[in-house]
């Protein structure tokens, strides 16, 4: 396209076009006016449905050192977890019996994005490095979960493994400034409630 003083030359499939100004903004008008039309039936027709419900989600099995992904079903208790821009869960300290299947539901009460995620010391030591160096670094495991401010998000989880293990918020900062808590999974001979000294 060329444009020569007052006209405009467009040359499409080997087809010369001459416009003066006034027919070239014209045509420019229609175009965007088009466009501007066409964006809010688009809109419209999207919605403002939330996907994830509308999903079916697979989640992948893989034991870890700190168990594995439960089955809805298997639930016997819920735990609700809370998440504050203090940097700090609440209950910072859980316990659950080896065997058992726990439904945690992680609530945001804070102003900027939090996550939960379970694992050992040493894996969340090393993933909160990562998230040092990629902080936008994308990633979603049966055992996180991550929630935007105001929001609730949930994890299913068998704990068939006894230990102490961890959880943490791993956004970048969130972890150093100390937002980590335990789990104590009692061993299945052990009676739930006591304690090894």
């Amino acid at each position: 396209m060329v444009t020569d003083g007052l006209a405009t030359t467009a040359k499409i499939n080997n087809v010369r076009f001459q416009f003066d100004e006034e027919t070239r903004l014209k045509y420019l008008s229609i175009t965007l006016a088009a466009l501007v039309l066409a964006m809010p039936a688009a809109l419209l027709a999207h919605g403002k449905e939330d996907h994830n419900k509308s999903k079916i989600v697979t989640v992948k099995k893989e034991q870890k050192a700190w168990g594995i992904a439960g089955d809805a079903k298997a639930v016997k208790r819920t735990i609700k977890v809370g998440m504050a821009d203090n940097m700090r869960f609440t209950p910072n300290a859980i316990e659950v019996k080896q065997g058992e299947t726990v439904r945690f539901v992680i609530a945001n009460n804070g102003k900027i994005m939090h996550e939960f995620v379970i694992g050992t010391k040493t894996e969340l030591d090393e993933h909160a490095a990562m998230m040092l160096k990629f902080p936008n670094m994308e990633h979603d495991e049966p055992y996180m979960a991550h929630v935007e401010p105001g929001k609730s998000g949930e994890i299913v989880w068998m704990f068939n493994r006894a230990g102490d293990f961890d959880f943490a918020c791993l956004i970048a900062g969130h972890y150093q400034a100390g937002m980590v808590g335990k789990i104590k999974v009692v061993a299945a001979s052990m009676p739930f409630g006591a304690r090894k000294s």
